[in-house]
């Protein structure tokens, strides 16, 4: 029977609220009256693509099925629609024809599982031959492939729950459109409107299209931008605010603080400094340390980002080099980018100063030709190198920098709190035997100099570092500081308004980090958006390409660098440095490489995604703003984490929470033996060196080194002939993966190299790997050679393997008053299993997707480390009182990582949230074992950690059980390095499994049981892990 034209409009609408429960039937009869049109094109175009399982959906593909349904033509401008109407569910983006990767059927082939799929790359499903009237204007032969992607929290493969959510999302949407519409206006037509914006430009068209007015966009020069204050009143005026700031401090601009100098310099210095940096006085600062300098003291200054602290060590160069124009110096920087940025300084500071023009500086490190090196030996003044070179390459050659050496007068160390736990404590190491050839040549009067940021007992960890006493610290800053904005940014804040309903439009952290971020960049204001890890990095460029391309705005993408400072290219890596201090560039995307103070021209914003690993790391990165006492801005994008979470509730830590010390271990035999084979090497030694390296330097001397006939020491013959290439400093691994980009046949291309440590991680064949933004699945992985090859696809999907355990016992140590011991020994052995399920992410969240079995053989290495096994008896009563046994053993291996000073160069197995919780059992369940091990396989901390483990394993009880949190927080079980972000945490079974260990009472009547245990078990008793031949137990 014909329906009447009414009675259709009703049965439509009906058929939209059909999934809304009943609850809500009431709202549901107030619903406005919409226009035929939103019932017809918009939903059905809807319906189409938030069904389709492929991971990527071209225009032409989605055109072709939705005419089928709506039996008439599908303009590009109907997904425009959609996409003004639910600008977060759909995003358009044009990108290179070759780089579409559609998630194709599973392919079965000989010699793989049947749950292997088939990551080919499909090109010929990707030929478009479209009739003419869906491409726009110019675009008859398309390089580029217009791409739709939806949000992960859209896409279900249960009809009903998409249905529901599907209709409650496109309702709500249009209630609010028709609500908003003026009294006389049609909503239509404002959608129509709306949706010009949206309609994506192609970059390979030949024609121009017509701007729309986001195109039209002028954006200022820098110094023209709008204020922070009115750009932040302007955020809170936009349809996608909700409300997202929780917190906001001002700290109003500092006026500068001068300093006198007890001598005044010399004109020629004076007219440097006016001429190449406009200086023409001296902060407090600069000037307490020139004249601690004059007096032949050490120095290390303390003082805020950007608070011009290379002038301190740059004028006492000059001083000296016109006193004696044979004068050499040393400036060591933690980073090549660094050492780059200062390098250009100090030779616009020495061309700009009378009679000092021909003096020659250079960079001395891994990427200088071996030819250079000969020259810059014999005709460089000052040189600016790396700890690395300073151990690898100048000591082991010292007959070589003999001249140069005696006439060394400075040695500048920036960044000093760059320095500390293992890789400070090799430093520290390193400078000893500096310091000892210094004095061997009959130079005995070099003076030391150190910039910080601000880090608690600078002089402390100065004397530490350098072996010195006479240590002069400067603290009080003079420095100007521009008006400044801090923001505290919750993208889960409009989550909890409306706890009830899914927001489809929550783009989650990284969405609004990125989103923030193009805004300010519209705004003509220079941001800097650091992520905590490289991965995070990658995919908030990726994110900004595909933003910014959508909406034809390539001028602006090309003035976006991503940053990492490991580029295998050095020739790139400093391509892209010098686009970074030309300050030509609008947007930085980096890891923490950046919290360093190399200048990158005028930053006016820092976004920090995610709580950076500590409360100087946030200091430091939000101090990359402002640098040049303009008003800034620095914002904290808070994750979904408990430390995020913790400070969006209690913001004022942020600001006076105490830093807390650095750590260097001076007294490790293990790091101090491995230095005395390099030292012997460069110098025989002998007891009296025991001023150097301690008193533990006749024991080592003794039983590692050789002594000659004449009581000299010498290398042990298995570190020749040259021992620091067996002693590697950063604690990395020295095995490297090449890998190469093999997209184009017959034309291979090196794009970058990664240590081993993260090569097993990220390198498996079917895996995602990403790199400057771009996206590319492994196709092979070479063990033997080390190399993996790669071909570039442009997916919006991750992968991450899964894995840690004990092998063999070398030692064991009892607890104090325990029955229960320590073992420490080859721990970790299937640490890394590229073999293991790979969880498939979508690219704007971690919500899995699929687990697939890839077949990869299994790669094994050992490291070092000690475990504790979690008694029986106390496994027993956890289940009992429902105690999830995942969340109490990764909590306690955080609560001890949190007391050991040296913890950073630890690791443990994190628990992951989405194994964890499963709804499925997984048949792999891992021992009951509090395991900690090396990050390194060439680390030692496990061993000084074993030595320790009974007294911070007391200390870790008695932090956790004083704690007044409820359910933990940073100080007692959290940890701000957490790989899985603390989610799998439990308060309570923490203290349980160190109260066991410790042998201290439980009263189980007074433990509540608990109710919110998720997931299967996943853990079960730990076996015993057989011991060495003759392995005695230590006493505590």
């Amino acid at each position: 029977m014909k329906r009447s034209a009414s009675t259709k409009r009703v049965s439509k609408r009906q058929k939209v609220s059909s999934a809304t429960s009943t609850r809500d039937q009431d709202r549901e009869k107030e619903t406005l009256e919409w226009p035929e049109y939103f019932h017809d094109a918009l939903n059905t175009v809807l319906t189409f693509v938030s069904s389709r399982r492929n991971l990527a959906i071209t225009f032409p593909v989605i055109r072709s099925s939705a005419e089928g349904l709506l039996k008439r033509p599908l303009e590009l401008s109907k997904v425009a629609e959609l996409k003004a109407l639910l600008p977060n569910v759909v995003e358009f983006a044009y990108i290179p024809r070759n780089d579409v990767r559609i998630h194709g059927e599973t392919v079965s082939q000989q010699n793989k599982r049947s749950k292997s799929p088939d990551f080919a790359l499909h090109s010929q499903s990707l030929a478009i031959n479209t009739p003419s009237g869906s491409l726009l204007p110019g675009h008859e032969e398309e390089e580029h492939v217009l791409v739709l992607e939806f949000a992960e929290n859209f896409r279900t493969t249960k009809s009903g729950n998409l249905v529901d959510r599907r209709n409650q999302c496109f309702k709500d949407a249009v209630d609010e459109l028709m609500k908003a519409t003026p009294e006389g206006e049609v909503s239509m037509d404002l959608l129509q409107a709306a949706a010009r914006d949206h309609i994506p430009v192609n970059p390979s068209a030949k024609k121009a299209l017509p701007a729309n007015d986001s195109q039209n966009l002028i954006i200022p020069e820098p110094k023209d931008r709008p204020s922070i204050g009115d750009i932040l009143l302007d955020i809170q005026k936009q349809q996608w605010y909700k409300n997202q700031i929780t917190d906001r401090r001002t700290f109003e601009e500092k006026a500068a603080i001068e300093g006198l100098l007890a001598e005044p310099l010399s004109h020629t210095i004076q007219q440097a400094l006016r001429e190449s940096r406009n200086i023409t006085s001296l902060y407090y600062h600069q000037a307490a340390a020139i004249n601690a300098i004059a007096q032949r003291k050490h120095v290390i200054v303390s003082t805020s980002t950007a608070s011009g602290k290379s002038v301190i060590y740059q004028v006492p160069l000059l001083k000296f080099l016109e006193e004696n124009s044979d004068a050499t110096a040393i400036f060591i920087y933690p980073t090549k980018a660094l050492a780059q940025d200062q390098r250009t300084a100090l030779e616009q500071l020495l061309w700009a100063c009378p009679g000092l023009q021909h003096i020659k500086v250079a960079t001395y490190d891994g990427d200088t030709p071996q030819d250079h090196r000969r020259i810059i030996r014999k005709t460089a003044s000052v040189i600016f190198t790396n700890f690395d070179m300073l151990h690898a390459s100048i000591l082991p050659h010292e007959e070589l920098w003999r001249t140069f050496v005696k006439n060394l007068k400075l040695v500048a160390v920036d960044e000093l709190h760059y320095y500390s736990n293992l890789f400070g404590s090799h430093v520290a190491q390193i400078i000893r035997r500096f310091r000892r050839i210094c004095a061997a040549v009959g130079n005995q009067r070099v003076i030391f100099v150190s910039c910080s940021a601000t880090i608690s007992k600078p002089s402390q960890h100065m004397k530490c570092l350098f072996g010195v006493d006479d240590v002069e610290e400067i603290v009080e800053d003079g420095a100007p500081s521009g008006k400044k904005d801090y923001v505290v940014w919750d993208p889960f804040s409009v989550r909890d308004m409306n706890p009830g309903i899914t927001k489809l439009e929550q783009s989650g952290p990284m969405g609004e980090a990125t989103n923030l971020m193009v805004f300010l960049m519209m705004r003509g204001v220079r941001v800097i958006l650091f992520c905590k890890i490289r991965r995070a990095c990658e995919l908030a460029m990726k994110a900004l390409r595909q933003r910014l391309s959508a909406e034809g705005h390539l001028d602006v993408l090309a003035k976006v660098m991503p940053y990492r400072g490991v580029l295998r290219d050095s020739q790139d890596r400093r391509r892209i440095e010098r686009e970074a201090f030309s300050g030509h560039l609008l947007g930085i995307v980096a890891t923490n490489a950046l919290e360093l103070g190399v200048d990158i021209g005028v930053l006016d914003a820092v976004i920090m995604l995610g709580f950076p690993f500590g409360i100087a790391n946030f200091r430091q990165q939000a101090g990359r703003a402002g640098r040049r006492s303009r008003d800034s801005l620095a914002v904290l994008v808070a994750e979904d984490l408990p430390i995020d979470r913790n400070y969006v509730k209690s913001p004022d830590k942020l600001y006076n929470q105490l830093i807390d010390d650095l750590t260097v271990d001076i007294e490790s035999k293990v790091i101090i033996e491995a230095h005395l084979q390099c030292a012997a090497h460069e110098m025989p030694l002998s007891k009296d060196d025991a001023f150097y390296f301690g008193t533990s330097l006749g024991e080592l001397c003794d039983s590692k080194l050789q002594k000659d006939k004449d009581g000299w020491y010498h290398p042990h013959p298995k570190f020749l002939p040259y021992p620091a290439k067996h002693v590697s400093i950063r604690g990395a691994d020295d095995d490297k993966y090449t890998i190469i980009d093999v997209t184009k046949a017959g034309v291979p291309r090196n794009i970058e190299e990664i240590e081993l440590s993260r090569a097993i991680f990220e390198l498996y064949e079917g895996g995602v790997f990403m790199h400057q933004g771009l996206t590319f699945i492994v196709k092979e992985v070479s063990h033997d050679t080390k190399m993996a090859r790669l071909v570039r696809a442009d997916v919006n999907w991750i992968t991450k393997p899964r894995n840690v355990d004990a092998m063999q016992t070398h030692r064991i140590k009892e607890i104090t008053r325990s029955p229960h011991r320590a073992y420490f020994g080859s721990a970790c052995g299937r640490q890394l299993i590229a073999s293991s399920s790979i969880s498939k992410s979508l690219f704007r969240g971690n919500k899995v997707l699929d687990v697939v079995d890839v077949d990869t053989p299994p790669y094994e290495r050992q490291v070092t480390g000690f475990w504790f096994d979690v008694p029986k008896d106390l496994l027993g009563l956890m289940k009992e009182k429902k105690i999830n046994l995942a969340e109490a053993i990764h909590s306690a291996s955080h609560a001890w990582m949190n007391r050991f000073a040296l913890s950073p160069d630890l690791r443990t197995e994190c628990k992951a949230a989405e194994k964890e919780y499963s709804k499925e059992e997984s048949q792999r369940k891992r021992p009951a074992r509090v395991i900690l091990y090396d990050a390194s396989r060439k680390g030692s901390v496990s061993a000084r950690a074993f030595d320790h483990s009974g007294e911070v394993l007391r200390q870790a009880h008695d932090t956790v059980e004083a704690c007044p949190c409820k359910d933990g927080c940073e100080k007692c079980i959290h940890s701000a390095t957490c790989s899985e972000g603390n989610l799998v945490a439990s308060k309570i079974g923490a203290l349980l499994i160190l109260k066991a260990l410790l042998n201290l009472d439980i009263d189980a009547n007074s433990i509540a049981t608990q109710f919110d245990s998720q997931g299967f078990e996943t853990i079960v008793e730990a076996t015993y892990i057989r011991p060495l031949d003759g392995v005695q137990v230590e006493p505590a």
